[in-house]
C-alpha cells in the first residue's frame, strides 16, 4: 500500500526529521508519494527500504538535490555525483583516506588539539561547545592532511566550513551567503591542490591532500584543480560536521551521568557502544536523496527512470520493528547488536567499498569516542543552566545553546 500527499513542502520545514516517518506511520506503509517544491517525490523508510535504496546501482544522486543543498555539500564532479567505473576509482581515494589506521592519526591529531594548553579547549571561562570543537576539528583536520593550521587559518576556514553544514538546508539569502563564502574556501583549496604539485611531482603522496592532488581518474588523467579542491572539501567538512554528534555526546553524558564513570575509565567496548547510540538515537542527517536509474518495482509501487525518492535516515535509526524503544537512549543495545549496513545508517546504508555510503565512518565514531573520553574524565568542566532543548524542524538540529561548558555550579534547564 502507498499514501499519495499533495505538495508538502511546507509540511517538511514544520516537521523536519519527523516529516516522513510520522507519514508513513499515519498511512501504514514504508513508502508515501507527495511533491516537495513542487516536483513528485517518493519517500520510503526502513531497513527494506535503505537495502533497496542503496542495492545495485539503482538510484543515481543526478537530480536528486536542490542546487542550494548540492552547492554546499556536494558540488559539480565530486564523487557522490559519480556512478560506475568513475565512482568506484574515486571512492577508493576516499576508502584508502578513511581506513581504520588513518582515523586512528586524525583522531591522535583531534586529541593534541583538544589538550593543547594554547589552542585547545578554554579553561576558567564559559565557552560554547559548538563553536570550540568545530574550530578544534578543522585544525586537526588541516595538520592530518597536511595543510596550513595557523590560528587565523582555522578560524575562518572553520567558520566556512560550519557554514556549508549549517546552512545546506536553507534557501534565499543565507543560503546565498554560505555558497559565496564556499568560493573562499575553494580557492585555498584548489591553491593546495596547486601548491602540493608544485612542492611533490614524482614522490608517493604522504598525506590526504597529496593523495587527491596526485590521483588519476579512471581514464589515468590527473582531477583538474577546481574538482580536486571540492574533494578536498569533501574530505575536511564531514569532519568538521563531527561536531555534531560530539555535541549530542556532550548532552548524553548529562542527561546519563550513570554512564560517565564508566566512559571515563575509558573501556573501549562502552566507549564503542555509546558512540553508536549517539549515532542512532541524536538527529544527523534526515534523509538522502536519489533518482532511478531504470524500472524499479518495490513494497507495490512502479518506479520509472528518472524518478526522484528520498530515504529516511532519521526514521530508519528509529524503527521500532528494528530498535525496540527506539526513543530511549540505550547505548547497552550495542553489546549484542549484530552489524547490519541497513538498520545503523546515519551516514547512509549499504556497502561503503562499491556504494554510496559514506567511507568516513571510522573516522566519525573514533573522534566521538575521542571526545567522550575527554569529556567523562574532565570533571572542572560543568554544565551550567541553559536551554539543552532541541527542535526536529531545524536541519539540522542541535541544542538550542549550542551546548555551554565552563567553571561554576552544575545545572540545566
Amino acid at each position: 500500500m502507498t499514501a499519495r500527499l499533495p505538495d508538502s513542502s511546507l509540511a517538511l520545514l514544520r516537521e523536519g526529521y519527523t516529516f516522513i516517518s510520522a507519514r508513513c506511520d499515519e498511512a501504514g506503509t514504508d513508502l508515501i508519494q507527495t511533491r516537495l517544491m513542487l516536483r513528485p517525490v517518493v519517500c520510503i523508510r526502513g531497513a527494506a527500504a535503505a537495502e533497496f535504496f542503496y542495492g545495485g546501482g539503482k538510484f543515481s544522486r543526478t537530480g536528486a538535490l536542490p542546487r542550494s543543498v548540492k552547492h554546499l555539500l556536494q558540488d559539480a564532479g565530486s564523487v557522490q555525483t559519480l556512478e560506475g567505473d568513475a565512482h568506484h576509482r574515486r571512492k577508493q581515494l576516499f576508502l584508502d583516506l578513511g581506513s581504520r589506521g588513518s582515523a586512528e592519526r586524525l583522531a591522535d591529531y583531534f586529541d593534541a588539539e583538544w589538550h593543547d594548553p594554547d589552542h585547545g579547549l578554554p579553561s576558567g571561562r564559559r565557552f560554547n561547545l559548538h563553536i570550540e570543537i568545530r574550530r578544534i576539528l578543522t585544525a586537526a583536520a588541516c595538520r592530518w592532511a597536511g595543510l596550513p593550521a595557523d590560528p587565523p587559518t582555522i578560524r575562518r576556514r572553520s567558520r566556512e566550513l560550519g557554514l556549508m553544514i549549517d546552512q545546506a538546508g536553507s534557501f534565499g539569502p543565507v543560503n546565498w551567503y554560505a555558497r559565496w563564502r564556499r568560493r573562499s574556501t575553494e580557492k585555498w583549496a584548489a591553491n593546495a591542490i596547486l601548491a602540493a604539485r608544485l612542492a611533490s611531482p614524482v614522490k608517493a603522496p604522504a598525506t590526504p591532500v597529496e593523495a587527491i592532488a596526485f590521483h588519476r581518474d579512471n581514464t589515468g588523467k590527473e582531477l583538474p584543480p577546481d574538482t580536486a579542491a571540492v574533494e578536498l572539501l569533501n574530505l575536511l567538512r564531514p569532519v568538521v560536521a563531527v561536531s555534531n554528534f560530539i555535541v549530542f555526546a556532550a548532552l548524553a553524558l548529562t542527561q546519563h551521568p550513570e554512564w560517565k564513570n564508566k566512559l571515563a575509565n575509558g573501556d573501549e567496548d562502552d566507549l564503542h557502544c555509546f558512540a553508536q547510540e549517539v549515532r542512532r538515537y541524536y538527529p544527523f542527517f534526515p534523509f538522502v536523496g536519489g533518482t532511478a536509474t531504470a524500472d524499479l518495482e518495490w513494497a507495490g509501487h512502479t518506479f520509472k527512470p528518472g524518478d526522484w525518492v528520498l530515504l529516511d535516515l532519521y526514521g530508519t535509526n528509529h524503527d521500532p520493528r528494528t530498535w525496540p524503544n527506539p526513543e530511549s537512549f540505550d547505548p547497552a543495545r550495542f553489546r549484542t547488536w549484530q552489524p547490519n549496513p541497513n538498520t545503523l545508517i546515519p551516514q547512509g546504508a549499504g556497502d561503503k567499498e562499491t556504494g554510496h555510503r559514506c567511507p568516513g565512518e571510522d573516522i566519525t565514531v573514533e573522534l566521538i569516542k575521542r571526545a567522550i573520553r575527554a569529556l567523562a574524565d574532565t570533571p572542572a568542566l560543568q554544565v551550567p543552566a541553559q536551554d539543552l532543548s532541541f527542535n526536529l524542524s531545524s536541519m539540522p538540529a542541535l541544542p538550542k545553546s549550542g551546548f555551554i561548558l565552563g567553571p561554576g555550579h552544575a545545572g540545566r534547564r
